[in-house]
């Protein structure tokens, strides 16, 4: 006739493996814990490397400078010639 419930339902504040304080400490600890095991996989370059990887840089930026201010003083150039200043 009348069923009871026993045990279908955990108590309020208990489900999920506790209070929201220990779930944020579990959950922070594990956040932590998956950085520190990613960080252990990278790879990084030797000091050779960084040299070589510094220096392609500096000739890249040096050279694409040099064509961007040769198409600027080309196309000011242009500019006066065709409006005549």
């Amino acid at each position: 006739m009348g069923q009871t419930r026993t045990g279908s339902r955990p108590a309020q504040g208990r489900e999920r493996g506790g209070n929201p304080v220990s779930r944020l400490v579990r959950a922070l600890g594990l956040f932590v814990s998956q950085i520190i095991d990613e960080l252990r996989k990278v790879v990084r370059p030797t000091r050779n490397e960084l040299w070589n990887y510094t220096l392609v840089v500096i000739v890249f930026v040096t050279v694409m400078m040099a064509v961007v201010s040769g198409l600027d003083l080309g196309f000011s150039k242009l500019v006066g010639v065709v409006f005549g200043s």
